[in-house]
This record gives structure tokens, sequence and C-alpha cells, in this order.
């Protein structure tokens, strides 16, 4: 049988199935378990670095505008719920994209190197089909990523910190059920954010044998388009790197919602997901797989 009729004879239940395979295979490994742990102890140290600067939990102070960390900060005293955004607005920068950069560069690299990279490709499964597979895979670690992280700075927050009705940073008031809903949309949007990241992470994967080189020069990326940033002498090109729109997050924390940099955000992520996810195809579908 050709490859071509075997790509054909793969039915998509049996895609489903290389997709929980691939789930299954990441969520399994303990690098995986130790970042997802490192991710939901950061809400909590947050929780408890406020809690005793605040002694008794009374409030510290009102909220500000603009809309990154320390307005959120400010309002944690105040309700628990805040805690969600405080913990995001803190990992986003980077423990979150790292995480996911280990995750995407070691996807491909990583079964280069352990040398099951070619038995993969003897199922019916063909290249593309494989290199999709992996991004949901590593799209999926992304949003359990995100929720483990609300998800423990919640129940973190319940536990230190009063919930009722939120002020947002409009300073109006919505109800405790809004907030909550607001929080979910925010960590969805946060997960939507790494698509960029993680297609990039997916490239570099195809581009060598090594998980460990993927995998750092993934991060050694994300370090330096942070840095590049930070410079205000290259404003000009800051629109164009992915995560400089990362926190329009605290957008949706307003009322009504300002919806200009949270459009610009998804929308880059798209298209360096465009990007470097058809590189990352055009590599893989044409590499030699020696190992």
């Amino acid at each position: 049988m050709s490859q071509a009729e075997a790509v054909r004879k793969a039915s998509p239940l049996w895609t489903l199935g290389l997709f929980r395979s691939e789930l299954l295979t990441t969520f399994r490994r303990w690098r995986t378990l130790a970042l997802l742990g490192v991710l939901a102890a950061v809400p909590v140290l947050v929780g408890i670095a406020v809690r005793i600067e605040t002694g008794d939990g009374s409030s510290a102070g009102g909220g500000g505008g603009g809309g990154g960390g320390p307005a959120f900060i400010s309002q944690i005293t105040n309700n628990g719920l805040f805690l969600v955004f405080t913990a995001l607005a803190a990992i986003l920068p980077f423990f979150l994209p790292m995480a996911i950069g280990v995750v995407a560069g070691d996807a491909v690299a990583g079964e280069a190197g352990a040398g099951t990279l070619r038995y993969l490709l003897v199922a019916p499964a063909g290249r593309s089909r494989l290199l999709l597979t992996k991004y949901a895979a590593v799209m999926t670690f992304c949003l359990v990523a995100t929720l483990v992280v609300a998800v423990s700075a919640l129940i973190t927050g319940a536990l230190l910190f009063p919930l009722g009705d939120l002020t947002t940073i409009s300073g109006t008031r919505i109800g405790f059920s809004e907030g909550l809903a607001r929080a979910l949309l925010i960590a969805l949007v946060v997960a939507v954010s790494l698509i960029g990241v993680a297609a990039l992470g997916l490239f570099v994967s195809t581009l060598t044998n090594s998980g460990i080189a993927a995998m750092a020069t993934t991060v050694g990326l994300l370090i330096t388009v942070q840095i590049l940033d930070q410079i205000p002498q290259l404003h000009a090109l800051h629109p164009y790197l992915f995560s400089h729109y990362w926190l329009s997050f605290a957008d949706l924390m307003r009322e009504p919602v300002y919806w200009d940099d949270l459009t610009k955000n998804l929308g880059l992520q798209a298209l360096y997901a465009a990007v470097f996810g058809s590189a990352a195809w055009a590599r893989f579908t044409a590499k030699d797989i020696t190992a």
C-alpha cells in the first residue's frame, strides 16, 4: 500500500485516537506535570504574599486605571476573584509561554531524538496529519495550563479573601457571577494568545533532532522578544512582536469592554500561527527522517 493510500484509509476515528494518544503521552510526562505544578503554585504564592502583607486581610487600597497586574493586585484583598486576573498577568509574560515553549519545542524533536518518529510515520497518518495532531496537543496544553492557573487562583482567593461583587477598572460594579464569567473569558483569551508561541515552538522543533536544543531555542527566542518589547527605541517594532498585546486581556475588565487591543492581539497571534505553522509544515513534510 502506498503512503497516499494509507493516508486515505486513516479515518476520522483513527485520527481522534492519534490525538488521544498524543495527549496521554504529553500529560503523562513528569516534565509536563512539573510545569503544571509550578504554574499552579504561582497564584498560591501571590495570594499568601498579599495576605501576609495585609495582615488581617483588610483592604490595601483601591484599584487603579491602566489594566495590568498592579491594578488587580490592589483589589485582591477586597475580592479574591481578582487573584485570578493577577496570577494570569504575573505568569503570562514569562512562566506560561516558557512552559508552552518547552512542550512545543519537544513535540517533534523529542520524538526524533528518542527514535520514535519513524514509527509514528509508518502508521496511516501522514506527516501533515501528524503535525496537526501535535499542534492540537500543544494547544490543548495551552488551555489546560491556563485553566490550572485560573482554578488555583480562584481556590486560593476564595480561601484567603472575601468574594462578592467586583469593581471594574472603569469603576463600575458587576455581580460575582458576571465577574466569574469574565474570569473564564480572560483565561480563554490568554490561552488563545499563545497560539503564536506554540506555532513558533513547533517550527523550531522540526529543525533539529534534539528536544533539549529545540526547547532551549524556543525559550531563548521568547526571552529575546520580551527584551525587544521593553526597549523604547524599538517602539516602531513593538506592535509586530507576538508578546506586545498579551496583557490586553485586562480590557475585558472594563465597562464597556475595550476591544481594540484585544482584536489586535488575536489577529497578530493568528498571523504568527499561520506563518510559523506553514513553515513547520513545509519543513516537516520535506524532512529526511533518519531517527
